[in-house]
Parts: C-alpha cells; sequence; structure tokens
C-alpha cells in the first residue's frame, strides 16, 4: 500500500512538472520559427530582385495608339448666322390716293411691266371734271386765238388780249393738273417682275401708305443679314461667303457685297448683303439661308481635332510620339490654341512640321508611357 501511495505521488509529481515546462516550450518554439519566417522573407525578397534584373524575356506593357505627321494645311474660321432672301426689288405698292377699287387687273404669279396699271381706283367724278375743264379750255383756247388775231391788226385793248391769254393758260394748267390727278387713281408698277401679293378685292377702299399690292424682281437676288455689332471689324465687303440652304442641301459662294454703317439701336446688330448667283435652288422672298461669313484665313496653320486637347493648370497640351532609347514613349506636348471651327483647332504655338501627334488611344496615356503604332 505504501508503494502504491509513493507510486501515485511520483506520477503527479511528473504530470505537475510537465505541466510547468510546457508553455515554456511553445513559446520557444515560436520565436524560433518567427525568426526562420524573417529569414526565409528576406531571402525570397533577395531572389525575386535577382531574377527580375536577370529575366531578358520579360516584356514592358505598352498601348496601342495611332499618329499622325502634321502638316501645314488652310485654316478658315467662318461667322454663322441666319439669313433670308430677297429680291433686289421688292416693292410694296401703295394707292396714291384714297378711293374704292373699281378693277383689279392681276394675280399672284403675274409677271409685269413697269408701268403696267395693276388696280383702278373710281375716277367717275374725276372723268367729268376733265371733261368740263377740257370744254372750258377749248372755248378759252377759241378766244384767245381770235383775240390774238385782232390784237395783230392793232384792234381791240391790250387788257382784253392779256386777260384772254391768261383764261387760256390757267385752264391748260388745270387740265393738266386733273390729268395728273387720274394717274394717280391707277394702281401702277414701278418695275419689272412678279406679282407675289394681291391685297385688293374690287369696292374694297385703298388708302395712301396701306400695302395694294407687292412685285418683286428677282433677276438679281440676295440674302440679308444681321450681324452683331462685336464683329463689326471683321466682317467687310469682299469677304467670301458660303450660303446654305438646308431645305436644298445646296451650298452657293459669294462675297459680301455691303456691310450698314448704321447700327440698329435696339438689337444692336448691322445689316449686310450678299448677292447670288444663278443656281438650282429656286429662290422665294424671304427663304431662311444659313449665311457663313469667312472672318478669319490662315494659309498655313497646324491644325488638330479639339477632342485631342487635353488641359491642366498648367495649360494646354497634346500627346506626341517620342523616340527615346530605342522605344517609342508618349509625351505631353504643351500648345497653344488659337481660332476654333467645325470641330478643328488652330495651333499657334508648339507643333513643328513632322510632329508625330497621337490621334487615337490618348485617353489613358501617362506622359513617358510606352507605346506601340498601330
Amino acid at each position: 500500500m505504501k508503494t502504491m501511495n509513493k507510486s501515485v505521488i511520483f506520477l503527479m509529481l511528473v504530470i505537475a512538472a510537465v505541466a510547468c515546462n510546457k508553455p515554456a516550450d511553445k513559446k520557444t518554439e515560436l520565436a524560433g520559427l518567427k525568426k526562420q519566417h524573417d529569414e526565409l522573407s528576406v531571402k525570397i525578397k533577395a531572389l525575386e530582385t535577382e531574377l527580375q534584373v536577370n529575366d531578358t524575356t520579360k516584356v514592358s506593357k505598352t498601348t496601342a495608339v495611332s499618329i499622325t505627321e502634321a502638316k501645314p494645311a488652310e485654316f478658315n474660321h467662318y461667322l454663322e448666322v441666319q439669313g433670308k432672301v430677297d429680291g433686289e426689288d421688292n416693292i410694296a405698292i401703295s394707292a396714291q390716293m384714297a378711293g374704292s377699287i373699281t378693277a383689279v387687273f392681276v394675280k399672284e404669279g403675274d409677271p409685269v411691266r413697269k408701268g403696267q396699271v395693276l388696280a383702278q381706283i373710281d375716277n367717275a367724278v374725276m372723268m367729268q371734271q376733265i371733261a368740263s375743264t377740257k370744254q372750258q379750255c377749248d372755248f378759252a383756247s377759241n378766244m384767245f386765238a381770235k383775240q390774238k388775231a385782232l390784237w395783230d391788226q392793232q384792234i381791240g385793248s391790250e387788257v382784253q388780249y392779256l386777260t384772254s391769254k391768261n383764261t387760256k393758260e390757267n385752264l391748260e394748267k388745270a387740265l393738266a393738273t386733273l390729268n395728273d390727278q387720274l394717274e394717280m387713281t391707277r394702281i401702277k408698277s414701278p418695275i419689272n417682275g412678279s406679282v407675289e401679293e394681291v391685297n385688293l378685292k374690287v369696292g374694297q377702299l385703298a388708302s395712301p401708305g396701306q400695302p395694294a399690292v407687292r412685285v418683286v424682281n428677282f433677276s438679281s437676288v440676295k440674302v440679308v443679314a444681321e450681324i452683331a455689332e462685336a464683329y463689326a471689324p471683321k466682317v467687310k465687303p469682299g469677304n467670301k461667303v458660303v450660303v446654305f440652304f438646308p431645305d436644298f442641301n445646296t451650298e452657293i459662294t459669294s462675297t459680301v457685297r455691303f456691310t450698314s454703317k448704321y447700327i440698329n439701336p435696339i438689337n444692336r446688330t448691322f445689316q449686310s448683303e450678299v448677292r447670288l448667283g444663278p443656281s438650282k435652288v429656286e429662290y422665294r422672298a424671304n427663304m431662311m439661308a444659313v449665311v457663313k461669313i469667312n472672318d478669319y484665313r490662315n494659309p498655313s496653320a497646324f491644325t488638330v481635332p479639339i477632342t485631342l486637347i487635353r488641359e491642366t493648370q498648367a495649360g494646354k497640351y497634346i500627346y506626341v510620339a517620342k523616340e527615346e532609347s530605342g522605344k517609342l514613349v508618349a509625351r505631353r506636348l504643351p500648345v497653344t490654341v488659337g481660332n476654333t471651327y467645325n470641330g478643328l483647332a488652330e495651333i499657334t504655338a508648339g507643333i513643328t512640321l513632322g510632329e508625330k501627334i497621337i490621334t487615337t488611344g490618348f485617353n489613358s496615356l501617362i506622359d513617358g508611357e510606352l507605346i506601340q503604332v498601330n
């Protein structure tokens, strides 16, 4: 029994000793493993670095781009405004005196000649006055002829002769005045052309200043446009012009014929005129047109699409391809931009002849990045 107790006690002491030594062994083991890990990490990193340096088969990442060589070309800037077609003569004719319309002799579309009667105002009363005055004038003329014959024979008094002459002349003047007034009852065309509007009907009252008939002469056609005051220094007679008719999808080239010296105080614009030559366009009064006035021209300019231009706080730039150490890389090229028109920008400084401008694939480029040309 004593022997058994001693064995139990011994076993318990061994277990206690093992339990006391176990944590110390694990800490030691953990420290050793960490040390080995650090040493292995250093060796792995050194080997990776050595392999990267010595690996000649590694290919650097490149970006595919397209390029075009910079060449000077003509650059034109156009000022675009809206204009309207008009005939050289576009006249709204009105009556010269008030009266009731008794006849209308034309309709829309009729060709007319200068002096042709377009409509007639009631002249019955005036015709009666003319007939009466003509009768009096004829009588006075006969009396003057007889009085003159007597005066030539030294018969009668000078007063009788002069009175007869004066009566005759006054009646002649009155008759001429009535004939002039009679002509005013006829609404006539002052030009050759075609009738575009007839605003008269038989029985309607016509009055001076009220448009009665519109006659347009399209033998010579022009486009009239209103130009903002700010462009007065640039728009001058002789400027090249392209007139575009959207409805016909047709362009006609011409020049500025006239620029007004008067600025409209209401909308601050001045008027310009462009003559149009023969064309397949069927011109109509007030037809709308887009007038493109060439206000700037550079016969030898470097241009790039506006989309190629990038901008930072330092200024504007584009990407160009440069050969460095046998490799093609993308480089930022600072540029100065002049005028822009129709998607193109004029480069006034920065680009030289033959510069390889990157035109596609530039969106994600960074300065110095390797590139390859498609």
